[in-house]
């Protein structure tokens, strides 16, 4: 079960990272650019916001089922927290892409409450912004790319 949440995790973080892209340079364009907010930009955020929760899911799904989990009883916080690969993957990059979920969540609902195009656009991509490069800092890349 661990292999096929991790290969599903793996992939999803894909979409995730290319629909939150998209997202937040549309908006951010868009907002340099005077554009009006229209239905695709709702459209690009909300799936976003939809795409970064299911990772959020299978992200948490992976985290219990992971036999890094039992390096906690093992080593105990200090011994995971010594190791740089342990406390990517049991701590640093769970926590940071939950900031960034949240992050998303928060843009998201902002942005509906605003009434100008302006801002509705200005406020997606500081919170799609902040939370890709949040998403961004804390990926394995050593095992992702390798």
């Amino acid at each position: 079960m661990y292999e096929v949440v991790l290969s599903l995790h793996s992939y999803w973080a894909y979409l995730v990272l290319l629909v939150l892209v998209i997202a937040t340079f549309n908006a951010i364009i868009k907002t340099f650019g005077d554009k009006e907010y229209e239905a695709n930009d709702f459209r690009k955020s909300l799936f976003t916001l939809i795409v970064s929760h299911i990772q959020l899911l299978i992200g948490l799904v992976l985290y219990f089922v992971s036999p890094r989990l039992q390096l906690f009883s093992e080593l105990g916080m200090s011994g995971v927290m010594k190791d740089a690969v342990n406390r990517l993957y049991l701590v640093e990059h769970p926590f940071i892409n939950i900031v960034a979920v949240a992050l998303i969540t928060i843009g998201y609902s902002k942005h509906k409450k605003k009434l100008t195009s302006k801002a509705k656009l200005k406020t997606i991509a500081i919170f799609y912004s902040i939370a890709l490069v949040f998403l961004l800092s804390r990926i394995p890349w050593s095992a992702w790319l390798g």
